[in-house]
């Protein structure tokens, strides 16, 4: 959840500079952590990696994992899925463990209803058992034919989308750019950021924006992790 200073310093940002949100999660997601009004408040928010796109608050472009991937695919994939999530050992579950998005699939082994404070709890967790890592280098591995790609995200869960539709996907809608800075924390290979981080369309920086990161370049655009 961004605090209301983050807030009122990405407005201020937006006076000096072209903004942009990029996330893995779905609308509803981002605008918990940003208001209910974030797709016009800023001037690009991709959701979903931008297989939903606005710009100045309408929407300018969307992808279908049903459509690309079919749905003997998707069936085949979600059965496994749940089937591995049901036989893991794992301190506590809750439900939704797999989200149906527009564009990929989150699957979380705890479940997404789970509260802030368990949230926290397989975090800390999923660090010292490599519960997600371990699950993902099955998948991966049981599903190769499919061509996905795994990303880790967030404290409870990773997404699962085709090659190619990592956050670089974003990167499409903004050919008139020519300086791209992104900013975000999960940059590892592996974690939902690492791709768009490392392409080189844009200049990666790791963590938090900072003013004195942007005052001595001119119109660009600054996207943001959601």
């Amino acid at each position: 959840m961004a605090t209301p200073e983050m807030i009122e310093f990405m407005q201020e940002l937006q006076k000096n500079v072209t903004v942009g949100i990029v996330g893995g999660s779905d609308l509803s997601k981002i605008s918990e952590q940003l208001g209910k009004t974030v797709v016009n408040d800023y001037d690009y928010v991709f959701s979903e990696n931008g297989l939903v796109a606005h710009k100045d608050g309408k929407l300018i472009g969307t992808q279908s994992l049903k459509s690309f991937v079919g749905e003997e695919k998707l069936k085949e994939f979600i059965n496994f899925t749940l089937h591995y999530i049901a036989d893991l050992d794992i301190p506590i579950k809750r439900g939704t463990f797999i989200e149906f998005r527009s564009g990929m699939l989150n699957v979380s082994p705890i479940g997404r209803n789970c509260s802030q404070e368990e949230r926290d709890e397989f975090e800390r967790y999923d660090k010292v058992h490599n519960v997600r890592p371990k699950m993902v280098a099955v998948l991966r591995e049981k599903f190769s034919h499919l061509n996905l790609t795994f990303s880790i995200g967030g404290q409870i869960s990773f997404d699962v989308f085709p090659q190619g539709w990592d956050k670089t996907y974003c990167l499409r809608y903004l050919q008139d750019f020519h300086v791209i800075h992104f900013f975000g924390d999960k940059t590892y290979k592996g974690g939902n950021d690492h791709e768009i981080y490392e392409s080189e369309r844009t200049i990666g920086h790791k963590g938090l924006l900072y003013i004195s990161t942007f005052t001595h370049y001119g119109h660009f655009q600054c996207l943001m992790e959601g």
